[in-house]
């Protein structure tokens, strides 16, 4: 089996062979790809090193499966090459999220849909994908009717120079190149993403319409403010969540606990509740301060957090690889 991973010297491309090693992906071969700049240097896995190649030669090698983490213009461009030669691509960007033909996938949710046809499959927004593994288990017992989701995300969303300039304005010195139109550290910006039209972000964006896709349930209302935090090692949310029917606090603990790949934090009396912190390199989504809106009725509050470049983007999409070995579907 030949695993291509395309972005490979990125920061998620970086994190999706750290999980690769960790869960023990078992493969026959390597190939690492990135832009021009970097072919022909060398990476190591296992304590092996690989040299690193461009798009075109890894279109070449044939692949069984590439992993993208390089970019829409990338994986719009290079996908369907890889496609056509028989090879599965998982993609880590936003360009193939909301084609219909593409199915955008939270293997805990939804992996039971992925068929050998499926050639370009769509990795959710990392915002999107811890929302959703903690809506999906409560939205099957009680029915979701309305999400109200404010996001505390971490400057590793961004990228390298995100966290660059955070550390250089942390440290007194004025960033050479900064990812944001303003100050990150001692900060908050409530701007991720570019604006559009209606007032939204393309990150809020993003959350509303992944949501319904990945549930398959339309009739799910998401509105959501999304936000920059001058944190490193996951992103936080506070959702506010609006049921059709009844439910007791005790089951809805008993339904997370329970959920697969949930781990439930929620003793606030022993100052135990999801952080960033606490979230870090682990491939879990955390959830606490799980309590009643008091302002309505058969309404929750709870409190979400997981590692962006984990769930959010890396282990979601190494999953997905898991799940189409296990069931011979590459």
């Amino acid at each position: 089996m030949k695993l291509a991973v395309v972005g490979a010297t990125g920061l998620v491309g970086t994190e999706i062979l750290n999980v690769l090693q960790e869960r023990d992906f078992a493969f026959d071969e390597l190939i690492p790809v990135a832009s021009a700049r970097s072919a022909g240097k060398t990476l190591e896995f296992k304590n092996k090193k690989y040299t690193i190649v461009t798009p075109e030669e890894a279109i070449k090698l044939r692949p069984d499966v590439a992993i993208f983490s390089a970019g829409g213009g990338t994986s719009l461009e290079y996908a369907p090459k890889f496609a056509e030669v028989g090879t599965t691509v998982i993609d880590n960007s936003s360009a193939w999220r909301m084609d219909p033909t593409k199915k955008l996938v939270v293997p805990e949710i939804n992996a039971h849909t992925l068929t050998a046809e499926d050639k370009i499959i769509a990795n959710p927004n990392c915002s999107t994908i811890q929302m959703v593994v903690v809506l999906n288990p409560l939205h099957l017992k009680y029915g979701i009717k309305r999400v109200i989701a404010s996001t505390y995300q971490s400057v590793t969303g961004s990228g390298k120079q995100a966290v660059d300039q955070l550390m250089d304005e942390r440290n007194g010195k004025t960033p050479e190149n900064p990812a944001y139109p303003h100050p990150i550290d001692l900060n908050i910006l409530p701007h991720i993403d570019v604006f559009q039209e209606n007032g939204y972000t393309k990150e809020e964006m993003k959350m509303i319409r992944e949501t319904n896709k990945i549930m398959g349930d339309d009739s799910i209302k998401v509105t959501a403010t999304t936000v920059r935090v001058p944190v490193v090692g996951g992103h936080a949310e506070s959702l506010n969540i609006e049921f059709e029917n009844e439910f007791e606090l005790p089951e809805v603990r008993e339904i997370l606990a329970s959920a697969p790949n949930v781990v439930l934090q929620d003793n606030p009396a022993e100052n135990v509740y999801p952080m960033p912190i606490w979230s870090h390199k682990k491939d879990d989504t955390f959830v606490g301060r799980l309590r009643r809106d008091e302002t309505q009725p058969k309404t929750l509050n709870a409190w979400v957090v997981a590692d962006n470049l984990r769930k959010g983007a890396a282990t979601n999409a190494v999953q997905i690889a898991e799940y189409l070995k296990e069931n011979n579907l590459i």
